[in-house]
């Protein structure tokens, strides 16, 4: 079969096209024809070599977070799933690799796909939509009638945490490229400004910030009421590390206001996710969809910014 892999951290065109074997399904596994699989900012980041120092992982290495297909088998001990199943999922916590014609992994790490998306559709959503959904409602417990504001909200995390902050009845303020302000606002933000022009101390209080810029984290941390939660998505593409010791910093000496965490969702969260998109109160926002030989492309347009909602990888094109 064919995956998309690299052999060395480097700009975007390390990325190959290998022919490697299809995995058997083992005990407790399923193995997922993959339709389409999404490109995640985070990939930019590990295939650059940024993180080496902390994910030591060999090469080669694949790429790719989640992905939407059809069951082709299972492994022994496997009951909810069968032949033809259309699913969707994440590779396994901190493994990738699902830019691929298959993927065999835990069947945990499944659920039915939306019935009312289509595949392509679909593949935008199994990581950036539980992340959203586990940032908001187990870590900062946003309720109705608080405010929330999002950082990067045009982006794949940010366009679903503007939309679920609205199903869950938060007022929402959105920071977002000057190009993407109406856009965001068709999403239901109430309020939505350009992060250029807007400083931190012309924004008023919130109950909730969730950040997916990582820059600044001190300035938007005064914007929050006395108790107020900021949740970190990200961290400074220009300083990593550093970014990395001051969060987890602030999160060990005030966790009641910094929540961070690694997006590991459950199955039950997965299947959540199905739900809140069949009940209409997330969509999907795919930007582009590439064929697997264009990957390189989207990875070099995704890193030049300006992106809305999710680049998606579609298999089955030529």
């Amino acid at each position: 079969m064919r995956a998309v892999q690299y052999d060395r951290f480097g700009l975007p065109d390390v990325l190959r096209i290998n022919e490697v074997p299809t995995p058997d399904p083992g005990p407790g596994e399923v193995l997922v024809d993959v339709h389409a699989a999404s490109v995640d900012a985070s990939e930019t980041v590990l295939r650059s070599g940024k993180l080496r120092r902390v994910i030591r992982a060999g090469l080669p290495r694949g790429t790719g977070s989640d992905f939407v297909g059809r069951v082709t088998a299972v492994g022994s001990g496997v009951q909810t799933w069968h032949a033809g199943d259309a699913v969707w999922g994440l590779m396994p916590h901190l493994t990738f690799g699902s830019i691929a014609d298959y993927v065999s992994v835990p069947e945990q790490r499944l659920a039915r796909a939306p019935k009312n998306l289509d595949f392509l559709e679909a593949a935008a959503l199994p990581v950036s939509g539980t992340t959203v959904l586990t940032a908001l409602t187990d870590k900062a417990h946003l309720a109705e009638g608080e405010r929330l504001l999002v950082r990067g909200a045009a982006g794949a995390v940010g366009n679903v945490a503007v939309q679920l902050g609205k199903a869950l009845g938060a007022h929402v303020t959105a920071l977002a490229g000057a190009r993407n302000l109406d856009w965001v606002g068709e999403l239901g933000a109430d309020v939505v400004l350009d992060y250029r022009t807007t400083r931190p101390e012309d924004l008023g209080r919130f109950d909730v910030i969730l950040d997916v810029a990582g820059t600044g984290l001190g300035a938007f941390r005064r914007r929050l009421t006395r108790q107020g939660r900021l949740v970190a998505l990200a961290f400074d593409p220009d300083r990593i590390i550093l970014s990395m010791i001051s969060m987890g910093w602030w999160g060990a000496v005030s966790p009641r206001r910094n929540k961070l965490f690694s997006n590991n969702p459950s199955a039950d969260r997965l299947a959540e996710l199905t739900r809140s998109v069949e009940a209409g109160s997330i969509r999907p926002m795919v930007d582009t969809v590439f064929a697997m030989t264009d990957v390189a492309e989207a990875h070099r347009r995704l890193e030049a910014g300006g992106v809305r909602g999710k680049f998606v990888i579609d298999m089955q094109r030529a």
